[in-house]
């Protein structure tokens, strides 16, 4: 069994996301882990949340959910994100997220975590890889290990074939297009896998 530390770390504005993470929660345990699922903090006004029923709804359910801090950052041995794609971009939600964990990053306290990502769009050619791409940016100056699907089960072909990382087509009604719960626990797996494999040997 591992002893892999696992935060799967999420921003959803629809539920998409927090449904990914819950995927990975699971693929994650059924790999020996230890799991916390986070959300990032949420930045837009009330004021526009109201006028969104699907993102209210969102809110509510995952109110419950604690929010990341650069704690779990340092306790995980291994972190799975996932987020909507914005522009082709990481939701600046992420970002600051990611942006105030400077304190870590200077400290050397970001070197050799394991990390993979997932993402959403309304389309298929809406940013996916792209979004995954401008996260995995940031892992590279943290020293992280960057572990993505690539073609490695036969999931990944079912889920459209993206080996930077699970995505999903989302319709006008917030519903999956793509049947990728099986390629997010696999994902979910190989990133405990390779995170067992860099603790041990750093022991």
């Amino acid at each position: 069994m591992s002893n892999v530390k696992l935060a799967v770390i999420f921003y959803s504005m629809g539920g998409t996301n927090y449904q990914l993470a819950k995927w990975a929660e699971e693929g994650g345990k059924e790999a020996g882990a230890q799991v916390k699922v986070l959300k990032v903090e949420e930045l837009a006004p009330e004021s526009i949340i109201e006028r969104n029923e699907a993102w209210k709804s969102t809110v509510e359910t995952t109110k419950d959910v604690p929010i990341a801090t650069g704690d779990d950052i340092q306790w995980a041995d291994a972190i799975i994100f996932s987020v909507p794609t914005r522009f082709g971009n990481m939701p600046s939600q992420m970002k600051q997220f990611l942006d105030i964990q400077g304190g870590l990053w200077s400290s050397g306290k970001t070197v050799n975590k394991v990390v993979s990502a997932m993402t959403s769009a309304q389309n298929p050619h809406g940013g996916q890889e792209a979004t995954l791409l401008s996260l995995y940016t940031t892992m590279m100056h943290w020293g992280a290990i960057i572990v993505p699907p690539g073609y490695t089960d036969q999931s990944v072909f079912g889920a459209g074939g993206n080996p930077y990382g699970t995505s999903v087509t989302v319709d006008q009604d917030g519903n999956m297009v793509d049947d990728v719960q099986a390629a997010v626990k696999h994902q979910a797996k190989r990133t405990v896998t390779v995170a067992e494999w860099v603790k041990k040997a750093n022991q």
